[in-house]
Formats: structure tokens, sequence, C-alpha cells
């Protein structure tokens, strides 16, 4: 529930970088600088405080983030507020424009994936790791499972659940999910990209499940990451 909307004071517009109709060119104008399409994922799942976005955004100092969240705030993707008794903190969440975006994201990282630089060893947040099972899902496969998944990274957790051929996913926890797994978005690549063999205790650096075990591959056999550009 969203209360005590803070609205913002800095300059109300931006100034033009691009004298172009087309609306890629507007596009750009809202999230081409830097960080702002990954400030932008990391809220796709719900609101996140100034500390967990930044936590989340390696390299990332505090002053550019600010500057940032006004420019989105300022456009009308991100909004603050903060969240009711008895947490009454400040968090920054997306708009119902800005999570228009997210298919866009999606997209963006399916076609870049099939870079011969994409360095899958690097650094990737739990949201990040989450939206990338939407964006590499098969369609096909996922049409014929069912299955909620929760997945409990340090610090975060998330339910993903299969249904009609596509992936919803959600920050919190279920109660009796189908499956659940456990570890951290290095153990999730390694299992679900990588294609390890299952294990229950995580061993060899793969997620650790519960769960019907036949059930679990058939999920992680859902994604597949896309062939390399020739």
């Amino acid at each position: 529930m969203q209360s005590e909307k803070i609205t913002n004071v800095g300059p109300s517009s931006r100034e033009r970088r691009y004298d172009d109709a087309c609306g890629t060119a507007l596009a750009l104008e809202f999230i081409g600088e830097r960080w702002s399409l990954l400030i932008m994922r990391e809220l796709v799942f719900g609101p996140r405080r100034f500390g967990e976005i930044r936590a989340n955004l390696a390299g990332l100092s505090a002053n550019v983030l600010t500057q940032r969240l006004e420019s989105l705030e300022e456009a009308g993707i991100v909004l603050r507020y903060r969240l009711p008794s008895p947490a009454s903190v400040q968090v920054y969440d997306l708009t119902e424009w800005g999570r228009e975006a997210a298919p866009l994201m999606r997209a963006m990282g399916r076609w870049a994936a099939r870079s011969p630089r994409h360095d899958r060893s690097l650094f990737m947040s739990a949201a990040s790791a989450m939206m990338s099972l939407q964006a590499l899902v098969d369609p096909k496969r996922a049409a014929s499972l069912t299955v909620s998944a929760g997945f409990h990274f340090p610090g975060e957790d998330f339910v993903a659940t299969v249904e009609g051929g596509e992936v919803h996913v959600r920050r919190g926890v279920m109660d009796a999910p189908d499956l659940a797994f456990t570890g951290d978005t290095r153990a999730l690549r390694r299992t679900i990209y990588g294609k390890a063999p299952l294990a229950r205790d995580g061993a060899g650096g793969t997620l650790a499940f519960a769960g019907e075990a036949d059930l679990a591959r058939a999920f992680v056999d859902l994604f597949t990451l896309p062939a390399k550009r020739a």
C-alpha cells in the first residue's frame, strides 16, 4: 500500500538531447543515461530502498544514483513514497507506465545474450536473475508445464510461477510451492543455464532444491541461453 507520496522538488524538465520525432529517440532521453535502465530493472518486481538499489548495482555511486532517480521520477517513470508503519521507510518504485518497459528490458537482455561478449561470470543481481527466467523461457516447453517455484537468495525471496507458457515473477514467499531453490545467482546460472546436475544439497555450487526431482529437472529445462551470433 502506497502512502505519503513525496513530490519531487527538482527542475520540471530535462534538456532535450535529440531533435528527432522518433519514439526511440525520446526513450533514450528518458533512460539513455548510464545506470538508468538498470535502476528500473531493480524496481521491476516491486519497491526498493535506496540502499537496496545501490547494493545491487556494483560501481554506482550514491550521488549518481540520486541524480538518476530524480531524472526518472521527473520523467514519470519512477515514484517514491513512504511505506506505512511499522516499516515507515522511503522506497522507490516504478509507475504503472514505467513498469510497461519490463518487456523491453527482457527483449534487450535476450538480444544482447547472443553476443560473444556476454560474460556469465560477472555479478548478477537477484532481480536480474529472475528477469532472465522470463526472458529465456522456451514458450513451447512451458506451455505443457504448470509449476510454482520459490527462490531463496541471500536476503531476497521470489516466487516464479509457470502457467500458460509464461513465467510470472513476484517478490516474496509462497506457502508450499511445488519446488524451492536456495542459493545465490551464480548457483542459479550454473544450475539453470549451465545445466549442472541437480543436487538437493547444492553440491558442486548449484542451487539446493526441495520437491520432486523430475519436476525440478523439467523446470530447469524450460530455460536456454540463445545461440551466439555468427
